[in-house]
């Protein structure tokens, strides 16, 4: 690697997206920066989560500011700038082109596993609150403007074999692989949110990725229509897997 690189992770939430930041923040060359547009989010759309007032009292909200310190070179001298990004933080009317100044990757999940980890946490969800439509639309601007599918891993395939999937994430972003990704300290992070308390507590009691969920999941009629609603953009972007 030659030159820094700033990787924006795009996911929904519940998608083992915290367990990928951990990996890259264990990396000594990497600093990682925790749902940048968090803040942003609630403030602008207005939509009630745990810990609402407190995650925009400590965290920028700012959307000019935070696609500035996106684009920035990465802090602390290091050469990788790992910035997990939740797809449906990214709203309507905001423009997005930025973004394509970064090395782009997308963070895939079967829609019925990430609803059924959602709601063990929070019962309030929709089919924008799982963040795949936006997740399409990222994958869409960035596509066409590399004239080719950005990377796209799977959570199934990282948690089956994480050396194979993170090498091959990592040489698609342009860096070597390293193996402190897989595997990091128990308990919070110096960079994590100050939401983690509400939704951390199982990534914080591990030190590497767990292990795919083999049973079937089963979801209310409810949650399984938003299941179905979201598998189309599940199933267009898992055909350009790495």
């Amino acid at each position: 690697m030659t030159r820094p690189v700033s990787i924006a992770m795009w996911s929904g939430p519940r998608n083992i997206s915290t367990a990928m930041m951990y990996s890259f923040g264990n990396r000594p060359d990497c600093v990682a920066w925790d749902e940048p547009f968090y803040a942003f989010s609630l403030k602008v759309h207005g939509n009630d989560h745990p810990m609402r007032d407190e995650i925009i009292a400590h965290h920028e909200s700012d959307w000019d500011k935070l696609v500035t310190a996106c684009l920035a070179p990465p802090p602390a001298g290091k050469k990788v700038f790992y910035q997990k990004h939740m797809t449906h933080h990214m709203l309507k009317g905001f423009d997005r082109s930025w973004l394509l100044e970064l090395t782009n990757a997308f963070l895939i999940r079967r829609p019925e596993r990430v609803l059924a980890s959602y709601t063990r946490k929070w019962a309030d969800v929709s089919l924008r609150d799982i963040g795949f439509v936006e997740q399409a639309e990222i994958f869409d601007l960035v596509a066409d403007h590399l004239g080719r599918a950005p990377a796209v891993i799977d959570a199934d395939d990282v948690l089956a074999d994480p050396r194979r999937t993170l090498g091959k994430l990592c040489e698609a972003c342009g860096i070597a692989f390293d193996d402190h990704m897989l595997s990091w300290p128990p308990g919070p992070k110096s960079f994590d949110g100050v939401w983690a308390p509400h939704w951390y507590n199982a990534v914080w009691a591990s030190t590497g990725f767990g292990k795919p969920e083999m049973r079937a999941t089963e979801l209310s009629p409810p949650l399984g229509e938003i299941a179905e609603a979201a598998r189309p953009y599940y199933q267009r972007l898992w055909q350009y897997k790495l």
